[in-house]
């Protein structure tokens, strides 16, 4: 990292809480923030500048965009907004890093790709199920080095819990949001291509819908993916129904099935269990072990910025990041839609 240039990014949007996470982790890797701007008065804001009080706020987004000494644009604005913020960072010869969906479109997805060709600079999206996780790193790693044979299959869990009182209106609106499936579980999908190495799949079934919210119908709180490709599958659930109860926002979890064993990572909490997060359970031919992953490293801002300094692809290649918006919004479009709540 001390070989490099000391990045300088500016935000635009902060209409999501994932920019908390953005923006610290980015600080933390010794990055600067040049500013940050919002068209809105989001919910979120007073929980940035509190976090943030020596980050500036611009009136223009111009300023970010046409500062020469700035590297990268971040943004956590309204999903359906990102496309546009991102297609404009790197028109302005930026690289940009969304949250999580990057696209909430097939449309905006292809826009995207283009200008991505054209400019060559980089257009990430952090899936911090993944990037922010260190449980993930840690199985990547064991995975990497054998320790369950090949993998043939994953089970995604991604449920959150609802929080309705901190939601701005956007959140309620599928045209906004893009669907459940594009948006949560765009993670699930990025870490069975992650895990099994794989450049495409396909959508065998999915379903989602309203099932217990009829006071807000367009929100979707449920939803399932079947994916496959020639050598492994996947089945995904996500949804809105962590009770208040959970000390913790979402029992995420993930099992990976590989030919001489398996894991289950409980990324959140291990309920009734072992105290903290990041717990990889290990069973293969020896026996089954509990391994603490809070040592293990986040390597994903280091490697996007050796990426920018350098035109590398080690955070996240290019196409696997377009490959996981197109599969999220594809499952999105052919989804069976459940029965609305009543």
């Amino acid at each position: 990292m001390s070989s490099y240039p000391q990045l300088r990014f500016g935000v635009i949007g902060i209409d999501h809480r994932h920019a908390y996470d953005q923006v610290g982790s980015l600080l933390r890797a010794g990055a600067h923030c040049v500013g940050f701007y919002s068209a809105t008065e989001p919910k979120t804001l007073a929980g940035f500048t509190e976090r943030f009080p020596d980050i500036p706020r611009v009136d223009d987004p111009a300023r970010l965009l046409e500062d020469p000494s700035i590297h990268l644009i971040v943004s956590a604005a309204i999903p359906d907004e990102r496309a546009d913020v991102g297609i404009s960072s790197m028109r302005h010869g930026k690289d940009f890093m969304a949250d999580k969906p990057g696209v909430t479109t097939l449309e905006q997805l292809e826009r995207v790709r283009a200008v991505q060709r054209e400019t060559g600079r980089i257009y990430t999206i952090n899936f911090t199920e993944h990037f922010e996780v260190r449980a993930v790193t840690r199985a990547t790693e064991l995975i990497r080095a054998g320790a369950i044979g090949r993998v043939i299959h994953t089970v995604g869990l991604g449920p959150h819990r609802f929080n309705r009182h901190l939601r701005d209106t956007w959140f309620f609106d599928p045209r906004r949001y893009g669907g459940i499936l594009c948006d949560i579980a765009s993670h699930q999908i990025e870490q069975f291509l992650h895990f099994t190495q794989a450049t495409d799949a396909r959508i065998v079934a999915a379903r989602c819908g309203n099932v217990a919210h009829p006071q807000d119908p367009g929100f979707e709180d449920f939803g399932e993916v079947m994916l496959a490709h020639d050598t492994a599958s996947a089945y995904i659930r996500v949804d809105w129904f962590t009770p208040d109860g959970l000390a913790t926002w979402g029992d995420g979890r993930l099992t990976i099935v590989g030919t001489d064993g398996y894991m289950e990572l409980r990324k959140y909490i291990d309920i009734a269990g072992r105290a903290g997060k990041d717990h990889l359970f290990l069973v293969d031919g020896k026996g089954t072990r509990h391994i603490d992953c809070s040592d293990a490293a986040l390597p994903y801002y280091s490697d996007l910025t050796r990426d920018i300094f350098e035109r590398t692809e080690t955070a996240m290649p290019q196409a696997h990041c377009f490959k996981v918006c197109e599969l999220a919004l594809t499952a999105q479009a052919v989804a069976e839609k459940l029965k609305p709540a009543m």
